[in-house]
């Protein structure tokens, strides 16, 4: 691969070039520092890939498709004109109430995040003709709040050219690209097009607060000549006074840093990579400034992964360090993962946010089974946003903390529910009403181990465990183990939806030695976000019951157990989608 080829007119502007002159021996000074660096400290073979091993059974099917890691549906195989959906009663049962979904067809990777100083932006990756992915355009969608959500027209097309992947959208407020009027501003949208042969940067702007945008006219902006280059997010790094842009080199498990003083005109800088979790595609690069609790911030670069999950199937990694405008540094070589669960893919950031918050929003789902779900005429829907933080964990590593942002304003009524004490071995338990999202948080106390027990039983003692179940005899379980302090996530005793990569177990470390554990669970449909320790364990979870869940129970088994505090809302609908209420 080569590693720079560009399709666009030469520069024309002294005073561009000069700046672009310094961009370059800026990228070129970090860049040769850092390989030096880097061939003074290996001996030996390095433990880079060499050519790729030809496939013995070449699967053809996706030849005149672009290249991504996203398999056709089990039923329709390979074709490209996919069945027409019939609506059926699981599009209702399962369309979530609070979190956003498009209103027919298949949505996945957010993308374009941006707040323009009045409304907040969701584009998304989206196919308005089918429940399958394909023929990708990006969706769009409008809010005051990042909860109440307003369908927008199709925002960019697939075109000619291709599909139009992830990206992003940012605010040339000083109208550095100088594609908007003097003295005026505008968003500018920078995505990847996607053919079957190649996969190049591309850039649109919208003079109307993001609701249409026109294609620049000499694009690609940037191309390597590469069918696996893709999924841009732009940041302008105020030290260096530069936009600086992060890209996925996808089957090279790389991501490449450019620099821009124009956001048409980039200059490599370096490549952070391969590093982390071994899988067949990196995606989706996302570089933000997150604050550590306590004070100060750090870097976060997130990169999702697909397939190649612990779990199976796609996920998203971070690693936390430094960026001096050039090059990003790790802190060290550990790689965290966003998600204990399966199903929070294709993290993005929000841009030009007030104050700097950190904020994300990711596609609630999983590449294993996304196209083979029980609902007909949609599918697709994205986690709630989240509040971004860094904290220290038990053991003093820095990492990942995310709750989920303003959900009390929808708070609708509270539901009663008297649970203080709990013996060993007995239960509560209260009706919930059908078709609502729910909001739980609840904080509790495991009694010590019981003295004297059988060396068999002490693995089974010591459990607090939440079920939302029905009469049909589903149900499905949070619980918390006091003595391993682990926590645990079962939807595998829900029957709506059955397929071989559907996992339904997940668990997760939260604080060893530690009887307590605090947790705040947000159910809604066919969605489930789960926030413990901090928001340092989130768990994202599609759940599918044949039928309604009716109550929620609280038990304990082994050892008894306080409830130090609880509370339990209905939540208010915030979208037009025929839901079950």
């Amino acid at each position: 691969m080569p590693d720079k080829k560009t399709s666009r007119p030469a520069l024309s502007s002294p005073g561009r070039r000069a700046a672009l002159s310094s961009l370059v021996t800026l990228g070129a000074t970090g860049c040769l520092a850092g390989v030096a660096a880097h061939a003074a400290e290996t001996t030996g073979t390095p433990s880079t890939p060499t050519t790729p091993l030809p496939p013995q059974a070449p699967d053809h099917t996706h030849d005149a498709e672009p290249n991504a890691s996203h398999p056709s549906p089990a039923d329709q195989p390979g074709n490209a004109l996919m069945h027409p959906a019939t609506e059926t009663p699981a599009d209702t049962l399962y369309r979530p109430s609070v979190h956003f979904s498009p209103t027919t067809g298949f949505m996945n990777d957010p993308n374009g995040l941006v707040f323009d100083g009045t409304r907040y932006h969701l584009y998304y990756q989206y196919d308005p003709f089918a429940p399958y992915a394909g023929h990708v355009h990006w969706g769009h969608a409008t809010s005051t709040d990042l909860l109440h959500w307003q369908d927008q027209p199709i925002a960019i097309p697939e075109t000619k050219a291709g599909e139009a992947y992830t990206g992003c959208a940012v605010v040339d407020e000083k109208n550095t690209s100088g594609l908007f009027a003097s003295g005026e501003s505008g968003i500018v949208a920078l995505y990847t097009r996607a053919s079957p042969t190649e996969q190049a940067q591309y850039l649109a702007v919208s003079k109307d607060q993001g609701q249409t945008f026109t294609e620049y006219e000499h694009n690609p902006i940037l191309d390597l000549g590469s069918n696996s280059f893709r999924d841009p997010q732009v940041i302008f790094h105020k030290p260096t006074r530069q936009w600086v842009m992060v890209v996925a080199k996808s089957r090279l498990h790389q991501i490449a840093f450019y620099a821009s003083t124009d956001l048409i005109h980039w200059v490599h800088l370096s490549d952070f990579g391969p590093s982390g979790l071994f899988g067949v595609d990196y995606e989706c690069p996302n570089l933000l400034e997150v604050p550590v609790e306590g004070g100060g911030t750090r870097w976060v670069l997130f990169v999702s992964v697909n397939p190649g999950a612990p779990l199976g199937g796609s996920t998203t990694q971070y690693f936390i360090g430094s960026f001096d405008g050039s090059r990003f540094t790790p802190d060290d070589t550990v790689i965290g993962l966003t998600d204990f669960a399966k199903d929070a893919y294709a993290l993005q950031v929000y841009s030009n946010m007030p104050k700097d918050e950190a904020v994300s929003i990711a596609w609630f789902g999983n590449w294993q089974y996304c196209q083979e779900l029980p609902t007909r005429t949609w599918r697709g829907c994205m986690t709630l946003p989240r509040t971004m933080t860094l904290k220290r964990d038990f053991a003093g590593w820095l990492r990942l903390a995310q709750q989920p942002r303003g959900v009390e304003s929808l708070w609708d009524r509270t539901l009663s529910f008297q649970a203080r004490r709990l013996a060993a071995g007995t239960s509560v338990q209260t009706a919930i009403p059908i078709g609502s999202a729910l909001d739980l948080s609840l904080s509790a106390t495991v009694d010590e181990r019981p003295a004297g027990l059988p060396p068999g039983d002490k693995g089974r003692t010591g459990r607090f465990v939440i079920t939302f179940g029905n009469e049909q005899g589903e149900a499905l379980t949070i619980g918390f183990d006091a003595f391993s302090g682990q926590l645990w996530l079962d939807r595998g005793n829900l029957r709506g939806f059955s397929q071989p990569f559907f996992t339904g177990e997940f668990s997760t470390v939260l604080n060893p030695d530690d009887r307590h554990f605090s947790i705040r669970i947000i159910l809604d449909a066919s969605t489930l976000e789960i926030f413990a320790n901090g928001g340092l364990s989130v768990g994202t979870a599609l759940i599918y019951p044949s039928a309604p869940l009716t109550f929620l129970r609280l038990e304990t088994s082994g050892a008894g157990a306080t409830v130090d505090s609880i509370s339990l809302h209905s939540l208010h609908k915030t979208m037009e989608r025929e839901t079950s209420i």
